[in-house]
């Protein structure tokens, strides 16, 4: 019994530590601008090349950050923004290059792949690095 006592203390311990270690979440706004910090805004655009966009990041009911080269493009959808969520896979159905403003997204869930929502895109807006960064 003595050397069931210092077992399940470490057990515990190691049970704790994720919950003591996680990273506080931030609100979706302060993830954004986080994000873009020591980017410039420029002009918004219609469309963006699907071909050199190497990654996208959902904004929990936000946006949807797309990565073209070192430029990061943000979407701040025109419908169905409050049903981004950040574990949610994008799907979009298209034969065409570009990403559009006119284009809709659907939302499936990562886990269980079943669909979750759609979003109709809005404009693209570029940030770059700020010049002497």
């Amino acid at each position: 019994m003595r050397h069931l006592i210092p077992a399940l203390i470490a057990a515990a311990a190691v049970a704790a530590a994720p919950v003591a270690t996680a990273r506080e979440k931030l609100e979706p706004e302060a993830e954004l601008a986080k994000l873009l910090e020591g980017r410039v805004a420029g002009e918004p655009q219609k469309c963006i090349p699907l071909s050199t966009a190497r990654s996208s990041q959902i904004i929990d009911k936000t946006a949807i950050v797309y990565k073209v080269g070192s430029t990061l493009w943000v979407n701040r959808p025109e419908g169905g923004a409050e049903s981004l969520d950040d574990d949610d896979i994008l799907v979009l159905k298209t034969s065409g290059s570009q990403l559009c403003s006119i284009d809709t997204l659907e939302l499936h869930d990562r886990t269980s792949r079943m669909y979750s929502g759609f979003v109709s895109l809005g404009e693209f807006v570029p940030y770059r690095r700020a010049k002497g960064e």
